[in-house]
């Protein structure tokens, strides 16, 4: 069976089409997909980016991209009212569901409700009354489990979404979704048909998934003014 640790912030449009179709991706085969949050602001501080959402011009192509990518691909995709939005409050309760022997994940079913509270019926992700209701969701699911309940604003549970931020960051991680099978980083919705390539074992990962990034730099923009 192969390991796949899927990388998400329910803030990203391209992470929930991600989520939704990657089933599709991975049918036949053998694999276990462990979702982990993380707080994308984060990984754009370190590299130094900005989101896409702060740019204005990328910000309209942003939304009107994936609004039609939901269309093209049969996948509810809803606006919020507000975007971007503080997705800590949904970060920290999917990791109040998490589990001492897999302390940093989320089940696909936990993460599946944090998608779906931000990009279906078009509401406000950030109402009190709205992250209230889905936390005593999330908290009937953890007590059918017979599994305990972590309060969201709790020091274990801060403690696991800085873990699974550094731990994106060591692997490299500039973005979400980011998808690592065996090491190797598949960024991006549309880095699925690549990732089924590679599990379907094509040969081209074997020569030229390591010399397709070696390549000088011709030019370095500078940083400063």
């Amino acid at each position: 069976m192969t390991d796949i640790l899927f990388f998400y912030d329910p803030i990203s449009p391209y992470a929930h089409l991600a989520f939704e179709r990657l089933p599709e991706a991975l049918m036949g085969h053998s694999v276990q997909v462990r979702y982990r949050p993380v707080l994308f602001a984060a990984l754009l501080k370190a590299h130094g980016q900005l989101g896409p959402a702060e740019i204005p011009a990328k910000r309209d192509w942003t939304y009107r991209h994936v609004s039609w990518l939901g269309h093209h691909h049969g996948v509810v995709l809803d606006m919020p009212a507000a975007h971007p939005f503080n997705p800590l409050p949904l970060l920290r309760l999917g990791l109040a569901c998490a589990t001492d022997d897999a302390p940093g994940e989320t089940n696909r079913y936990v993460t599946e409700l944090l998608f779906r509270h931000v990009w279906r019926g078009g509401l406000d992700a950030a109402d009190p009354a709205r992250l209230a209701e889905l936390q005593a969701l999330l908290q009937d699911h953890m007590a059918q489990r017979g599994k305990p309940w972590n309060a969201p604003d709790s020091e274990v549970v801060k403690q696991r979404l800085r873990a699974n931020t550094d731990e994106a960051l060591a692997l490299g991680l500039f973005g979400v979704p980011a998808m690592v099978v065996d090491g190797r980083v598949f960024w991006g919705h549309d880095a699925l048909p690549m990732l089924r390539a590679y599990l379907d074992g094509d040969t081209w990962f074997e020569t030229q998934w390591g010399a397709a990034a070696q390549r000088p730099e011709g030019v370095r923009r500078s940083q400063t003014g």
